[in-house]
């Protein structure tokens, strides 16, 4: 058993295999197709507004201080990639948030040794649909302030240059609260005793949000990578689950 703070890797490699498997490529096809259109479609307009994005946050120095421009341009290029990394994953997985809890629940099936999937069934996707959306306006309301708060910060001069490792730990923060909450909530743990139960394994839920961090800021990659990412959260949910149930269960 790896050390808690190397977990995440294994959960994620383990989670890629598993969404490659014959048994689950169906369920992995939908939020497929669909974190393709939206990441196309955002990587046209930051093509075009990337710049301008960049020159907005840059703050305005003297004359005589311009040579820290070419210091400050690559953290704020890294900035303002932060922010439309956030902005695609919001969007992706609040559209294929019913997918991903679809998925989830069939990677949970084959992880605890039954094989044998129901027939697919539009009916029980569909009815996936008002449940799950409520469960990502709580994320978005646990999202939005916070994410407000690094924008204002982002926008201040000075104080802005802590703007980025701040948005990349939240961002860490984020990438475990958004994935694990798939089985979480398919096993009706509330938003937050979910929240709780992850302040309780900080190393492995920040080791977690860390590699699926990583491996969602490479281009195309990212695309399957948040099926993987499913994938591997239903893991750190059987697995850590069941280990709390071996310690409490008596001798």
């Amino acid at each position: 058993m790896p050390a808690p703070v190397l977990s995440g890797p294994q959960y994620l490699r383990e989670g890629l295999k598993l969404v490659l498997s014959p048994g689950l490529r169906l369920f992995v096809l939908l939020p497929l197709a669909i974190n393709l259109v939206l990441f196309v479609g955002l990587i046209y307009l930051a093509s075009h507004q990337f710049s301008l994005w960049v020159d907005t946050l840059m703050p305005s120095l003297p004359s005589w201080l311009s040579f820290l421009s070419y210091v400050l341009w690559p953290l704020f290029v890294i900035l303002v990639v932060l922010m439309v990394f956030f902005t695609f994953t919001l969007f992706a997985n609040v559209i294929a948030a019913p997918f991903n809890s679809f998925l989830a629940e069939k990677v949970e099936v084959v992880v605890r040794g039954t094989d044998d999937f129901p027939t697919f069934s539009w009916g029980e996707l569909i009815a996936m649909i008002p449940r799950t959306f409520a469960r990502e306006m709580l994320k978005l309301g646990y999202f939005l302030p916070r994410t407000l708060a690094l924008l204002i910060l982002s926008f201040i001069p000075v104080v802005n240059l802590i703007a980025a490792p701040l948005w990349l730990l939240f961002g860490i923060w984020m990438m475990a609260i958004q994935y694990i909450d798939y089985p979480a909530d398919n096993h009706k743990m509330s938003w937050q005793d979910m929240l709780a139960w992850l302040r309780e394994k900080r190393w492995q839920s920040m080791s977690f949000g860390g590699i699926v961090y990583l491996a969602l800021l490479i281009p195309v990659v990212n695309i399957l990578m948040m099926s993987a990412a499913v994938a591997g959260a239903t893991l750190f949910w059987v697995r850590e689950r069941g280990a709390e149930n071996l310690v409490a269960k008596p001798a």
